[in-house]
């Protein structure tokens, strides 16, 4: 039985293959108790590591490479603390979007790179059903 009376999946494991050999991996639930704990992205490279975390994505918490960088001060500015991130946390990204449909920025993040995660997202869908590996770029148009 779901541990939640909701029409929608709970928990998700991914893992990745990239092009290049790279792992990765994608771990996502919503049935943490008593609330959200938080959210991370985590990247670890041979010449450095970051991690996003917070309860809304909202800290930089490791930013540490082999080199540094002239901008590696800029990212102590990117650390918010919104006092609710339920029904708050997307606004700089819809403001980001508006931006660009106007034509007053590139935007965050165009809707081809946006249609590569919606691929990996049916991919996982596809491979929870079959069983087996599937190509997020082997998903039909």
């Amino acid at each position: 039985p779901l541990a939640r009376r909701i029409e929608a999946e709970d928990t998700i494991v991914v893992n990745l293959r990239y092009r290049s050999g790279a792992l990765g991996s994608i771990n996502v639930t919503t049935l943490t108790y008593p609330k959200n704990l938080e959210g991370s992205i985590t990247v670890i490279g041979e010449k450095g590591t970051v991690r996003i975390g917070g309860i809304a994505l909202n800290k930089i918490e490791n930013w540490q490479f082999d080199q540094p960088h002239p901008m590696d001060d800029e990212v102590e500015k990117a650390n918010t603390n919104p006092t609710s991130v339920y029904g708050f946390g997307h606004l700089d990204f819809y403001r980001h979007v508006i931006d660009a449909l106007n034509g007053n920025s590139n935007g965050t993040v165009e809707g081809r790179e946006g249609r590569k995660t919606v691929e990996i997202i049916q991919a996982a869908y596809q491979s929870a059903l079959s069983g087996g590996q599937v190509k997020p770029c082997a998903m039909p148009r």
